[in-house]
């Protein structure tokens, strides 16, 4: 038993040596995420390796024949599909659906996408061992039918606005987000580029927008019309008003004026209307003083005193002038005197 035993062993220091010697050096890019697959091994599990190995590293491995290397890119990679150009060879590669009322249409897209490092181990056994497989094996298939779903429920005019393009390309990403995370690819963005229908019905869609593009304008000028006019209407408002209000501030100021213009003149007209009075009252004193025995002396006393240093000259009357009358010269002065003060009080009133 114990030469058995050393035979084994040293069978075994005879592989373990060869293996060594054999073994081979795997690394990986910057840009890159490797996987190991063991397809036999006297330790460990074989099969594909759940560890990932970090890029820009370098690893020993067992040897060559024992073991399988696979490295994916984990950079971000653009799947274009586009319709190709003139004289291109190649086939034509955009999607081509019809849109919800009926109408046939192509679109170049492109899907920004990545592999998600942790499930490297995942692609290697269930999809490729490699990033141009695991496009051309899971993201191309699963792009070509979602994007198709996502803009299909479009009409044909949608696709002339862009916020609708937006949110259908939107819509796209998220069922590929659903449809390939779990499987280790990561979708950024889908970008909805040129698209194409039918050329007469292109032409048709065209000249209808440039229609409604121009009454658009119109719409705007009129509206903007309609502003401008609303402004000036405003402005005339604003002029009116304050035109009325200085014209009703110039009409209270002569109102305020003329009353008071009357209430001085009506002051004016009662004071000489009382001086007036004062004076008639003064007048008909005066008269009622005249007309009593002190105002006749008071005459007989002015006429003596107009009478003093003057020359009397008694004149004869009667026919023949041989005799004489006597007169009574203090009534006769009298008289002319009291109708002399009588006509000067009837002169000073008519004045007044």
């Amino acid at each position: 038993m114990k030469r058995m035993d050393l035979r084994m062993l040293g069978m075994f220091v005879v592989l373990a040596l060869s293996v060594v010697q054999g073994c081979a050096c795997h690394s990986t890019d910057a840009n890159e995420v490797g996987v190991l697959t063991r397809k036999f091994t006297l330790l460990g599990s074989r099969g594909v390796q759940s560890e990932t190995y970090a890029p820009g590293a370098t690893y020993f491995f067992f040897p060559p024949f024992s073991t399988d290397w696979t490295t994916f890119e984990t950079k971000l990679q653009n799947l274009r599909m586009r319709a190709k150009a003139e004289n291109e060879k190649g086939r034509t590669d955009d999607i081509e659906f019809k849109t919800v009322d009926g109408n046939d249409i192509a679109v170049d897209v492109t899907v920004a996408w990545r592999i998600d490092p942790a499930k490297a181990p995942h692609l290697v056994q269930k999809v490729a061992r490699s990033t141009l497989d695991v496009e051309n094996r899971l993201v191309r298939p699963a792009t070509r039918a979602l994007v198709r779903d996502a803009l299909n429920v479009l009409r044909s005019e949608d696709f002339y606005t862009a916020d609708k393009r937006f949110a259908a390309a939107e819509n796209a990403r998220k069922l590929l987000e659903d449809a390939l995370k779990p499987e280790g690819v990561i979708v950024e963005q889908v970008i909805l580029q040129e698209h194409r229908f039918n050329p007469e019905y292109e032409k048709v869609i065209r000249e209808k927008k440039l229609a409604e593009q121009m009454a658009e304008k119109l719409r705007s000028e009129a509206q903007a019309a309609a502003e401008e006019s609303k402004r000036n209407l405003e402005s005339a408002k604003g002029t009116v008003s304050q035109k009325l209000a200085q014209a009703q501030g110039e009409l209270e100021q002569t109102k305020l004026t003329a009353d008071a213009e009357l209430v001085r003149a009506t002051n004016e007209a009662t004071a000489i209307l009382k001086e007036a009075e004062a004076k008639s009252k003064g007048i008909a004193k005066e008269n009622e003083a005249l007309a009593g025995a002190g105002g006749r002396t008071m005459v007989k006393l002015r006429i003596a005193e107009a009478l003093q240093g003057k020359q009397i000259i008694f004149m004869p009357s009667g026919r023949s002038g041989a005799t004489l009358q006597t007169m009574d010269m203090n009534q006769i002065l009298t008289q002319y005197s009291a109708a002399k003060v009588t006509q000067n009080a009837s002169a000073s009133n008519s004045g007044q």
